[in-house]
């Protein structure tokens, strides 16, 4: 029988273990999805609220919320590149000591969320938003629609997005060589690539918090059902993309889809239940 100071003992032990393991380098997807839900019941609603606000000066011709809005839209673009070139030696160097494959692990549902044309079509879009927002920073909203400038621009953001596609889609290929920078193989180059991937998902966090905030009270039935579609469609285009990282070292873990719903959950209740909030927060 164990005194109460030898229980005490364990419990801490247990408890360290417990931090130690959801910081480890196999669990950041986890990670990711508790850092998600807590930002979405004390972070979002105040940074949603200073988006919204930049959008209206924006709406005023103020130069620095076009800056701002610029540069939240080419971090969205940039950001899971960075993660994705930063981690890729690390991840497959981590799968290959624990004698695992992404294609041991392959299913149905891997191959629907990681399809490329689905990842390409989102980053189309940011790239519409980074060639609106370069157009209005440089030549001023007067002339952002200047077909001398914005014509050109569309084909090159469209051969950028094309490119940043493959970058991105590379991290699930092994490397075939070691890769020759230093910084790849360091080890601050796997924590640097996760800074990336985390800010990339709040950033998406906003952009879903700021479509999504504006819901009252469900009225009926059909617009119960309607707001749950509209949610899930919604949970594929902005939550996946920024996760998928992580998702694929996880996928086939039962608890993943258990974080996964509990970091949207904040989101969900506001979205499918609705308040009387006229801000949309609870």
């Amino acid at each position: 029988m164990t005194s109460p100071a030898q229980d005490k003992e364990q419990s801490q032990k247990v408890f360290k273990k417990q931090v130690f393991s959801l910081f480890a380098k196999h669990n950041r997807g986890l990670l990711l999805d508790l850092t998600v839900f807590v930002a979405n019941i004390f972070l979002m609603r105040y940074l949603t609220r200073y988006v919204e606000l930049l959008f209206e000066k924006a709406s005023d011709n103020d130069p620095v919320a076009d800056f701002m809005l610029l540069s939240g839209a080419i971090g969205m673009w940039v950001l899971p590149v960075a993660g994705a070139v930063l981690k890729r030696w690390h991840f497959h160097r981590r799968l290959s000591a624990e004698h695992k494959t992404l294609a041991s692990d392959q299913t149905t549902l891997i191959g629907c969320l990681f399809n490329p044309i689905f990842y390409f079509c989102l980053n189309l879009v940011v790239m519409a938003a980074i060639v609106a927002g370069v157009s209005t920073v440089v030549m001023g909203p007067h002339r952002s629609d200047d077909g001398a400038f914005f014509i050109p621009s569309i084909f090159i953001g469209l051969g950028l997005t094309i490119f940043q596609t493959y970058l991105i889609y590379r991290y699930f290929t092994p490397p075939k060589k070691r890769p020759t920078s230093d910084l790849l193989l360091s080890p601050v180059s796997e924590s640097l690539g996760d800074i990336c991937l985390f800010l990339n998902m709040l950033l998406f966090q906003c952009a879903w918090n700021l479509l999504t905030f504006s819901f009252g009270r469900v009225g009926s039935v059909s617009e119960f059902i309607g707001r749950l579609l509209f949610l899930s469609f919604l949970a594929l285009l902005v939550y996946f993309p920024p996760r998928m990282f992580y998702l694929a070292e996880d996928i086939n873990r039962p608890r993943t889809w258990l974080t996964m719903l509990l970091a949207n959950s904040p989101v969900i209740f506001r979205v499918v239940i609705g308040t009387n909030n006229q801000a949309g927060w609870w």
